[in-house]
């Protein structure tokens, strides 16, 4: 991998963080708050997506734009998939599973369908990544994938980690093979998310702008990282880095994440997180050296 691309997964992960950290100060306001800062992300990338395409610079094909399709119904169907774990079994489980599995199976994905060639020392650093994003997000309590409701997690964990896999594998099939814009493809998918999230705000519109009150600059701050955090990890995809780096490489964002609830929300953080930050760095260093 590239200093180039190894800087764009870094900045990715780091936007990744942000986000996470904004919406987190939102999530009381559920779908709607999803509505309205992809809203915002649709209008603030419209005029580069629109350039693009004015440009002439993607050759449409209804492979490409089936393939565009199936990614947004990808992501849709990670975010449901992800929603429902939550409802039925504890975040503590789900988080960490679909978070590791993620990247796991997106690398045999990158083995297996995109003829990537596996190294002993990307292998070992794809394991300390996994082992890293699970004591960061567990604090070291595995007992929790034991206690009750944690089989009904670890099953939707790896259900949500394995949509990840797909829509990652299908996103960089598309940039690398495809030529498709990561701007393009990310906008047409949030362009899908709006359309289907719509019913769920003209069902009742006041109800909606009442429950952003207060949350409109957070939206603001979501809807502009949110699409650049992907843009960045499909940008160092198009540009030649293997899958099989890039997809564990952008799970730094777990320990950013720690990182800026340590700083910023005042969270105790615990040996076992800087012990995953640790685990997670080496694996990282592996993969980069690879």
């Amino acid at each position: 991998m590239t200093l180039s691309s190894l800087l764009l997964v870094v900045l990715a992960s780091v936007c990744h963080a942000t986000w996470n950290l904004l919406a987190k100060r939102a999530a009381s306001v559920g779908a709607v708050f999803v509505f309205f800062y992809n809203v915002i992300g649709v209008i603030f990338y419209a005029p580069w997506v629109v350039y693009l395409l004015m440009q002439g610079s993607i050759d449409w094909t209804w492979i490409k734009v089936g393939f565009v399709v199936l990614s947004g119904l990808i992501h849709l169907a990670y975010s449901l998939c992800l929603q429902r774990g939550y409802q039925v079994a504890d975040l503590s489980v789900v988080y960490p599973v679909a978070r590791g599995t993620g990247p796991l199976l997106s690398t045999i994905g990158a083995f297996l369908i995109l003829g990537e060639t596996p190294t002993a020392l990307g292998v070992v650093g794809l394991v300390l990544i996994v082992a890293g994003i699970l004591l960061i997000a567990t604090q070291g309590r595995l007992s929790a994938f034991t206690q009750p409701g944690g089989q009904a997690g670890i099953r939707w964990g790896t259900a949500t980690g394995g949509l990840i896999a797909s829509y990652t594998v299908v996103d960089a099939y598309e940039v690398k093979t495809l030529g498709i814009a990561p701007v393009v493809l990310d906008w047409f998918s949030s362009v899908l998310r709006l359309l289907l999230l719509l019913p769920l705000v003209l069902a009742n519109p006041r109800r909606a702008l009442t429950a952003m009150r207060g949350h409109w600059w957070t939206a603001a701050g979501v809807g502009l990282l949110s699409p650049l955090s992907y843009i960045l990890v499909l940008t160092a995809l198009s540009m030649g880095a293997p899958l099989s780096l890039v997809a564990p490489m952008r799970e730094m964002s777990m320990m950013v994440g720690a990182l800026m609830g340590m700083l910023i929300l005042r969270e105790a953080v615990g040996k076992w997180r800087l012990i995953g930050c640790a685990v997670l760095i080496g694996g990282v260093i592996m993969l980069s050296s690879t």
